[in-house]
């Protein structure tokens, strides 16, 4: 991969809230790399430094080889799509693309028609330069964004929960067009997000954070299979999690704790015995809710039949996580 972003072990307070704890971070050319994390995790810091519109207490941040810590947003060249758009409502839809070509040296009247043009059929929208913004969906609107973000030609696309806004039909298909947008067009992205499926369904790789820190960074099969801490594999995928005696039981050695994902968990002859407390049909399988006789209460994602409310079983796993008690 060769490195197209670089943030440079960068460092941001805001009063005594850390946003960003020396994060170090590699995104190659024309990847899409997501940044996951809960609220307050540091995710949209990092895309306002790159941007411009933060500056960091320490480290630096490199595009296309060059330090960009000296310049101004302008000249960054980075394409940002905000959570809520962002459009402006008094214009257009051309208007408001063409709003972000200002700067750019495309100021003439045909080429920046002709540019609008262009980014409006890029993202699906031929023909869409008189509609107004409130006529729009919400799916239509994002796209206009995009195309304005796009319309200067950007080194660096960044996106901040672009898809917050849908209901989740639409997020599901916008996700895919978004995702093969972006490879189409081929530019870097970095996009935050703080649900796992988008951040499956569009990054390259994902970059998990917490409170700041950057905590693994990897594709979404390393993450959910091979997480490098607790907070990754148990925010990161459905995960039951088992310490002291109930660790043991699954296997963990003495001061481990115990990961195992509810697909590695199955009815058996022998195991953890308990009782079903619950059973959520989900289609193709059930999750069941499994009450151990020793406290432990752990889901189990089986065949819809596999057993029955009320049901005695034994639970045992196929495939554990263990962590040290101090990665807690």
């Amino acid at each position: 991969m060769t490195p197209f972003v670089v943030f440079d072990a960068v460092s941001k307070r805001f009063d005594r809230a850390i946003a960003a704890d020396t994060v170090t971070l590699a995104v190659g050319r024309g990847e899409v790399l997501a940044l996951l994390g809960p609220s307050g995790s540091g995710k949209t810091t990092l895309l306002r430094l790159l941007a411009g519109f933060e500056q960091p207490d320490a480290g630096r941040m490199i595009i296309d080889g060059a330090d960009v810590g000296g310049l101004s947003p302008a000249r960054r060249r980075c394409g940002m799509v905000f959570q809520h758009y962002a459009l402006f409502p008094h214009l257009d839809v051309g208007e408001n693309v063409a709003f972000g070509l200002t700067g750019h040296g495309k100021r003439e009247p045909g080429n920046v028609n002709r540019k609008v043009a262009e980014v409006l059929a890029l993202v699906d929208l031929p023909g869409f330069e008189r509609r107004k913004v409130q006529e729009l969906s919400g799916g239509q609107q994002q796209r206009v964004a995009l195309a304005r973000a796009l319309a200067p030609e950007p080194r660096v696309l960044l996106l901040d929960e672009p898809l917050s806004n849908l209901d989740p039909a639409l997020r599901e298909r916008t996700r895919r067009e978004l995702r093969q947008l972006i490879k189409r067009v081929g530019i870097t992205t970095l996009f935050v997000t703080h649900e796992q499926e988008e951040a499956f369904d569009l990054g390259d790789r994902v970059a998990v954070l917490a409170t700041g820190r950057l905590d693994q960074v990897g594709t979404p099969d390393d993450l959910y299979e091979r997480p490098a801490s607790l907070f990754v594999a148990t925010f990161v995928g459905r995960a039951n999690v088992f310490r002291g005696a109930a660790a043991q039981a699954f296997g963990g050695a003495d001061g481990q704790i115990v990961v195992v994902r509810p697909e590695a968990l199955r009815f058996s002859e022998i195991g953890i015995p308990g009782v079903v407390k619950e059973r959520r049909y989900t289609g193709a399988a059930a999750l069941y809710l499994v009450d151990g006789d020793r406290g432990e209460r752990f889901e189990v994602l089986a065949a819809p039949g596999a057993a029955r409310v009320g049901d005695r079983v034994f639970v045992e796993a196929t495939r554990v996580l263990t962590f040290a008690e101090e990665r807690q």
